[in-house]
């Protein structure tokens, strides 16, 4: 190799290095753009949190919701317009997902300081993990620098996100998908530990469960009675259960010890007890609540990668309901 064509395969590799680098979100990414990002971010939460303590859950499964669909990109929070049906409005999120708020309180106060330099997406990844420290989880370092993307499609949200009835080889095979292992999918269902679930995503394990059964056999049977008289049939589509009755505003493993005790809400999280491998998880779990909180911070960090634009990719949204024009 001649020097002129050694000093040019040497340029393409400082080339191909730049690009990496680009495209490699980074802890303390706004620490000389926009330095108070992340505390403005934390004050939203909790003044969020301060009026319902609920809306923490909410911005953790926003999101989650938001990584599944698209990537890290930002796109569960734009509004639909008459053209186009946004995934907020998906039957997986419409009415369920809440949040919203927070997200925009903090994008505006933001944009006062730092014009067009925190991404929504960026926001959103800050806001679910004070979301998890404020409800006594573990805090961890967000790396950022993702960037918004121009599309929402509410028939993406249907085909993305893990409907409330999968089995474990389902939702193994989904998160799969998404870069991400089974524990870490076992790992991360214990998000359930926090919030609320709509009647209508378990009442087919109360009534009419299958020809030989009207309830599901794999539920509590005290837990299924309590379960009938806060969701009757045929009732009303707006009323909710907190996921996890012990502790619903607590980031802890109660959720775990709830499947063990045959207490799991929905059918996805009681299928954690059907494969030898995840049942295991979920006592490892319940033994080690200190290790549990290790590896979700750990997991939710890797799902925060799924996906995401950077450098010149997407947008920073001025708004984060609308794309900007």
């Amino acid at each position: 190799m001649s020097y002129k064509q050694l000093k040019a395969f040497i340029l393409m590799l400082v080339c191909l290095y730049i690009v990496e680098s680009e495209a490699q979100l980074q802890v303390g990414f706004y620490q000389s753009s926009c330095g108070l990002a992340e505390f403005i971010v934390k004050q939203e939460v909790r003044n969020g949190f301060f009026k319902d303590n609920g809306v923490a859950a909410g911005l953790v499964r926003l999101h989650f919701h938001d990584c599944f669909v698209r990537g890290c990109d930002g796109s569960v929070l734009i509004d639909s317009t008459p053209s186009n049906t946004a995934e907020k409005d998906a039957p997986p999120n419409n009415p369920s997902l809440r949040g919203f708020e927070v997200i925009d309180n903090a994008k505006s106060r933001l944009e006062a300081i730092c014009k067009g330099v925190v991404s929504c997406a960026d926001i959103l990844a800050f806001a679910a993990r004070d979301s998890i420290e404020i409800t006594g989880g573990l805090g961890y370092d967000v790396p950022a620098g993702r960037r918004d993307g121009r599309v929402s499609l509410a028939s993406e949200a249907l085909s993305n996100l893990p409907p409330p009835t999968f089995n474990v080889n389902q939702l193994t095979q989904l998160f799969s998908n998404k870069g991400l292992t089974q524990e870490e999918m076992v790992t991360l269902s214990g998000a359930h530990t926090l919030g609320r679930s709509h009647c209508t995503s378990f009442t087919n394990r109360l009534y009419n469960f299958n020809s030989n059964s009207s309830q599901d056999p794999t539920l509590d049977t005290m837990y299924a009675a309590q379960l009938r008289q806060k969701c009757p049939q045929n009732s009303n589509a707006n009323l909710v259960v907190p996921m996890d009755p012990s502790s619903p505003a607590v980031t802890d493993v109660g959720y775990y010890r709830g499947v063990l005790a045959n207490r799991g809400l929905l059918t996805s999280d009681q299928t954690l007890l059907t494969s030898p491998r995840t049942q295991s998880q979920v006592v490892q779990n319940v033994q080690n609540p200190f290790l549990w909180k290790n590896k979700f911070a750990a997991a939710m960090v890797n799902m925060g990668k799924i996906g995401v634009l950077t450098g010149n990719a997407g947008e920073i949204r001025a708004n984060c309901r609308v794309i900007n024009s």
